[in-house]
C-alpha cells in the first residue's frame, strides 16, 4: 500500500470513528435529522433478539421514535472500536464496537453492556452505517446489576427476562 492509500485509509478510519461518536451524541440528544443522516438510504438497524428490525432511513427513524417513547434521559458510551476494511477499503468496512449505556426506561434507571456489529459504506455524503446490529451482554435495572453476569437471563428490558446475546452464544463459548 503506497503512502497515499495509507493516508486515505487513516482518514476513512477517522471518519468512521466520528460516525460512531456522532451516533451516541445524536441518539442521546434526540437530534432526529442528524440521526437520519448517519445512515445509508437502504441501511438496516436491528437487535440480535429481533425486537428492533428496520430497513431504510424512514423505517429506522420510526423505530427510534418508538424507542424514544419508552426511554427517558440517558447516555451511550463507546469503549473499544475495531474497524476492518473490505477489499481496497475505499467503499466498505466492518466494525465491532463495545460500550455501555445508562438510561431511564419506563420509569426506572437501567444500565446495559452492549456491542454493535456494524457495516459502514462510503456514500456521496461520506461514511454511513449500512447495517447496525445491537447485542446485549446485559440490560438490567441498576438494582439488579450486582452479580448479573452469573445469570443467563441478563436482558431484563422487557416484562419477561431473556437470555443475553453474548458471550454464551459465541462459537468460542459453545466449545468451552
Amino acid at each position: 500500500m503506497d503512502l497515499e492509500a495509507r493516508i486515505a485509509r487513516l482518514e476513512a478510519e477517522s471518519q468512521i470513528r466520528q460516525l460512531i461518536a456522532r451516533y451516541c451524541f445524536t441518539i442521546d440528544d434526540r437530534l432526529r435529522p442528524q440521526i437520519a443522516a448517519l445512515f445509508a438510504e437502504d441501511a438496516v438497524v436491528r437487535s440480535a433478539d429481533n425486537v428492533m428490525n428496520a430497513t431504510g432511513v424512514d423505517a429506522i427513524m420510526a423505530q427510534y421514535e418508538g424507542r424514544f417513547k419508552a426511554l427517558g434521559a440517558g447516555a451511550h458510551y463507546m469503549h473499544d472500536v475495531q474497524i476492518d476494511f473490505v477489499g481496497d477499503g475505499t467503499q466498505e468496512a466492518r466494525g465491532r464496537v463495545s460500550g455501555h449505556a445508562e438510561l431511564e426506561r419506563n420509569g426506572q434507571m437501567m444500565v446495559c453492556g452492549l456491542r454493535y456489529a456494524d457495516t459502514y459504506r462510503n456514500t456521496a455524503a461520506g461514511w454511513r452505517f449500512q447495517e447496525r446490529i445491537i447485542n446485549f451482554l446485559y440490560y438490567v435495572p441498576v438494582g439488579d446489576y450486582p452479580g448479573i453476569l452469573m445469570h443467563r437471563d441478563r436482558n431484563r428490558a422487557y416484562d419477561t427476562p431473556m437470555p443475553a446475546d453474548f458471550p454464551e452464544a459465541l462459537p468460542g463459548w459453545a466449545t468451552a
